[in-house]
């Protein structure tokens, strides 16, 4: 039986999930790309999400019941956190590069690249859903490096 919407509270490891999410959406991001800047700057950015992805997964796989596994799962998060923080500044720099000719990013049905207005309007959008899973993600780390935290005292 599902739950209902109003009554679901946040995963204990809902911040898995959003690694997840954040890699696919990093990829569909750097997708955007013209070859010229892909083969720069794609390959080491798609890295760092993985790296999140990875990191998240490594730590939720990390049972804390000793202080070993407890360290363990605290540097994993970290190490997810730095990750992410360096992804935050690498995607930055891909939106601004996508910025200076936004209309050579999206191509309609048929093929043919898009007006500049509706270009601009969905790389906008694109950055600010990948900006709000970062800030979502950022915050479910912080959260369980700090449980950890409290429970060592």
């Amino acid at each position: 039986m599902s739950v209902l919407k109003e009554k679901r509270t946040t995963s204990k490891a809902e911040f898995v999930n959003v690694a997840n999410r954040i890699y696919v959406e990093t990829i569909t991001f750097l997708s955007r790309l013209s070859a010229r800047y892909s083969r720069l700057i794609a390959e080491p950015t798609a890295d760092l999400a993985g790296d999140v992805m990875d990191y998240a997964e490594k730590a939720n796989a990390t049972f804390p019941d000793d202080e070993q596994k407890r360290s363990k799962r605290r540097d994993y998060l970290l190490t997810a956190n730095a990750s992410l923080s360096a992804l935050d500044v690498r995607l930055t720099h891909c939106y601004m590069i996508l910025a200076m000719n936004p209309q050579g990013a999206f191509t309609n049905g048929k093929g043919e690249h898009v007006d500049k207005s509706d270009a601009t309007r969905k790389l906008d959008n694109m950055a600010q859903s990948l900006g709000e899973l970062i800030d979502q993600e950022e915050r479910l780390l912080r959260g369980q490096i700090n449980k950890l935290t409290e429970e060592k005292k």
